[in-house]
C-alpha cells in the first residue's frame, strides 16, 4: 500500500517525537554525568559540557571504604539478591498456578484469578502497614529476605495472568495427545506445555525482573543501611546530603539502567515473541 506525501510526514514526525521524550532524559543524564562540576551549577545551564570529565564514574569504581563506590557496590549486591531471588521465586509459584488457572475453567478457578489480580491492582501505599508488621514478626526487617518476599507478593499476581495468557494459546489438543500417551500432569507441564509457552514465561521473568530492579518505594521504606539497601535506594542517598552532586547522581543511574538495558537487548527476540503469543489464539 502506497502512502501519501502527508502520511508519510506525520508518521516520521511521530517516530520522531516518540524518539525525543524517550530518549531526552537519558542523553541529559549521559550529559550531566560527563559535565564537570562547575557546568553543573553554571547559569545559564550548560547543554554541552565544557570538557568530558569521568571523575563521577572513576569515583563509583573505587570500591575503598566510606566511599560512594563502596555504597554502590552494596547497593548493587542488594539489588541483584531481591530482583533475582524474588523473580525465581515468584515464577516457581506463577507457572503451575497459571497453568491451573488456564486448563481448569472453572468459575470457582476464574473467580480467585481475579481476587489475585486486585490485589495487584492495591495501591502500594495500603501495603505499607500489613507488610511492615509482617516482617517486623519474622525479623526480616533491613534484609534482603524480606524484600524477596514483599517482591514475591507484588510480582506473583503480575506473572500468573501473564503466563497464564502463553497457556492460554497452546491448543489443548497437544496436551490431550500427550495424556493419551501416558503422561501425567506434571510431565505434560514439564516436557509438553513449558517448552512450547517458554517465550512468554520468558517474558514474564524478563518483566518481573526489571520491575524489583526499579522497585524504589519498599526499599526505602524496608531497609535502613547497608546491609539492604538497593541501588535505587543508594542513588536516593548520594542526593540527600547538603549540596546534591548531580554528575554522581546521574553516573550512578546511568550505571544502574546498565544490566537491565543489555538484558532485554539480549532476550530482544523472546520478549516479542511473549508479547504477541496471547493474541494469536482465536
Amino acid at each position: 500500500m502506497k502512502r501519501s506525501r502527508l502520511a508519510s510526514t506525520l508518521l516520521y514526525a511521530a517516530v520522531l517525537l516518540f524518539v525525543l521524550v524517550t530518549l531526552a532524559p537519558v542523553a541529559w543524564l549521559l550529559i550531566l554525568s560527563l559535565s564537570p562540576p562547575a557546568d553543573l551549577t553554571a547559569k545559564p545551564l550548560r547543554f554541552i559540557p565544557s570538557q568530558i570529565d569521568l571523575s563521577h564514574y572513576r569515583r563509583l569504581l573505587d570500591f575503598g571504604a566510606n566511599t560512594p563506590g563502596e555504597a554502590f557496590l552494596l547497593g548493587l549486591r542488594n539489588s541483584l539478591g531481591a530482583s533475582v531471588g524474588a523473580t525465581l521465586v515468584s515464577m516457581l509459584v506463577s507457572i503451575p498456578a497459571a497453568w491451573a488457572f488456564a486448563r481448569y475453567r472453572r468459575r470457582a478457578v476464574t473467580a480467585t484469578l481475579y481476587v489475585v489480580l486486585a490485589t495487584y491492582m492495591t495501591p502500594a501505599v495500603a501495603l505499607v502497614l500489613p507488610l511492615y508488621f509482617m516482617l517486623s514478626a519474622l525479623h526480616l526487617l533491613n534484609s534482603v529476605t524480606g524484600l524477596i518476599i514483599v517482591y514475591c507478593a507484588i510480582l506473583t499476581p503480575f506473572t500468573a495472568w501473564f503466563i497464564k495468557s502463553a497457556f492460554d494459546a497452546l491448543p489443548d489438543e497437544i496436551e490431550q495427545a500427550a495424556a493419551m500417551d501416558g503422561a501425567g500432569v506434571f510431565k505434560t507441564l514439564l516436557y509438553v506445555s513449558l517448552p512450547l509457552a517458554r517465550a512468554g514465561i520468558a517474558t514474564a521473568a524478563l518483566f518481573a525482573l526489571l520491575l524489583a530492579w526499579d522497585e524504589f518505594f519498599f526499599a526505602l521504606l524496608f531497609t535502613s543501611n547497608a546491609d539492604a539497601k538497593t541501588l535505587t535506594v543508594t542513588i536516593a542517598d548520594f542526593a540527600a546530603g547538603r549540596a546534591t552532586d548531580f554528575g554522581l547522581v546521574a553516573a550512578a543511574g546511568l550505571l544502574t539502567a546498565l544490566p537491565p538495558v543489555l538484558i532485554a537487548f539480549g532476550l530482544q527476540k523472546a520478549l516479542i515473541s511473549g508479547l504477541t503469543t496471547g493474541g494469536v489464539k482465536g
